[in-house]
């Protein structure tokens, strides 16, 4: 009877353990082809991430972290592997199905802001859920209490280029967890910040993905940015090291 409660046991272990992991590839490769030159990016990456976790990517300019960033996120395809994002398979979705799956269950933040100018930051903060067909006024009163979130309530009705490096990056920020992801993936958060500002944003990353539960995952070159995930994952020549 102990070895059947054991074996027991160590099936719900087993089965809980693979329910933790939300982000799980294996065997990555990619291969960058321009104007007859074959260039790796990707060489038998595997990676595997627990829900809720912190996760920043770290490596040399070059090393393949956005690209690998990019293909767990499904923004672009490998040659071979398997991406599985909360245990559905982003290899074998279609195009449309890939971006739907993106635009419902993935948050991004990337270096440049990618805010549109014409819009104020609230305008910004809910397009996503705008895009999801949520209601009008279901969207303006969540993108509200997102820029609350992140200490932006005052500037709600500015754009962009009225705002600070820092502030665009909240804005950013807000408008990548709006709809709630189970994922969020950040490009090089503090890439165009000021020290104080990169402080700012990463202490706010952190507190978001505790208070939240959310799983984050970051590219950054930047020691100081690294140190504030709960793990390093180190790439060197399209490899994890």
């Amino acid at each position: 009877m102990g070895t059947v409660s054991r074996s027991y046991q160590e099936a719900e272990e087993g089965r809980s353990g693979k329910e933790q992991v939300i982000i799980g590839a294996t065997s990555l490769f990619k291969t960058y082809r321009t104007h007859g030159i074959e260039v790796p990016a990707l060489s038998d990456v595997s990676i595997r991430v627990k829900r809720a976790e912190m996760v920043a990517i770290m490596g040399p300019s070059g090393c393949g972290k956005t690209t690998l960033l990019n293909c767990l996120a499904g923004l672009d395809t490998v040659d071979s592997g398997s991406v599985c994002i909360n245990g559905l398979d982003l290899t074998h979705m279609s195009d449309r199905n890939r971006t739907d799956f993106r635009a419902r269950d993935m948050g991004f933040v990337f270096q440049s802001f990618n805010l549109i100018p014409v819009l104020s930051a609230v305008e910004n903060v809910e397009l996503p859920l705008l895009v999801l067909q949520q209601r009008a006024s279901v969207a303006r009163r969540a993108a509200q209490e997102m820029l609350a979130a992140v200490g932006l309530s005052h500037r709600e009705k500015h754009r962009p280029a009225e705002l600070s490096g820092g502030q665009r990056q909240r804005v950013a920020i807000a408008r990548a967890l709006v709809n709630e992801p189970a994922i969020v993936w950040a490009d090089e958060p503090t890439g165009n910040l000021d020290s104080d500002s990169a402080e700012e944003i990463m202490t706010l990353l952190a507190e978001l993905n505790s208070s939240r539960g959310q799983t984050l995952v970051l590219v950054t070159h930047a020691p100081e940015v690294g140190a504030r995930a709960g793990r390093i994952i180190r790439m060197r020549d399209g490899r994890i090291v």
